[in-house]
């Protein structure tokens, strides 16, 4: 059942949470450009610490159905959107795709670091959008808990110097093809079940509670043997 009024911030927030997601940024079109959109209020979702427990026990995941995880989040937050009175995006089913890498930079919380990769201000490195809502009315949203990117302040770079072969590099380009060969082999083990090194390495990346087996999930699907 739809809302008949645009819920709160808050509200959004907490119906996310029982679904295992947190509101990894928002923001509203009219006074911050994002591609697409211009009017209301735009919340971009992704995983949370509860998220893995909650999708393990979905009928996603025990069908065993195809990019599980895609279909989970496209009944999850199109339910959302219908009893919230949103409309749901996804930064998966393309071409064409939605520009979630446009609208996360645009909400503030997440950058471009180093390696090119997007780093977010409580999730490092260790990101996962797994769709959004837009809103036709416009609401409060908090603003942005960093003034600047984290990375301007991270004197160790391990999102630079973590990766056994150096695939990721100062300024890009990502070498694609090095990391796929380091999975291949025996000391790419780690990789597959623990997450990439550089990745996990990011000091954020901690805040993002990933569970070892969400990661390793997510590297069979980069990675598939």
């Amino acid at each position: 059942m739809q809302t008949e009024k645009s819920p709160s911030y808050d509200q959004v927030s907490q119906a996310a949470s029982e679904q295992g997601l947190v509101i990894y940024g928002a923001l509203r079109p009219n006074l911050h450009p994002a591609q697409g959109l211009s009017h209301g209020t735009l919340v971009l979702l992704g995983t949370g610490e509860a998220f893995w427990p909650v999708f393990t026990s979905s009928r996603e995941h025990l069908d065993a159905v195809a990019d599980p995880i895609d279909q989970w989040s496209a009944r999850v937050i199109g339910d959302l959107a219908e009893t919230l009175g949103a409309k749901p995006y996804f930064p998966f089913g393309g071409p064409p795709y939605t520009p979630f890498v446009d609208w996360a930079l645009a909400t503030g919380r997440a950058f471009t670091s180093p390696s090119q990769m997007m780093v977010h201000d409580e999730v490092g490195m260790l990101i996962s959008y797994r769709g959004a809502l837009h809103f036709d009315q416009s609401f409060d949203i908090p603003p942005p808990p960093l003034a600047h990117s984290p990375c301007a302040t991270c004197t160790t770079q391990p999102c630079l110097n973590t990766c056994p072969v150096h695939a990721l590099a100062d300024g890009g380009p990502y070498d694609l093809t090095a990391c796929h060969q380091h999975l291949d082999t025996p000391a790419g083990v780690a990789c597959m079940t623990q997450g990439c090194l550089a990745r996990c390495a990011c000091p954020l990346s901690q805040g993002a509670g990933r569970r070892i087996e969400q990661t390793a999930h997510h590297m069979r699907y980069f990675h598939p043997s």
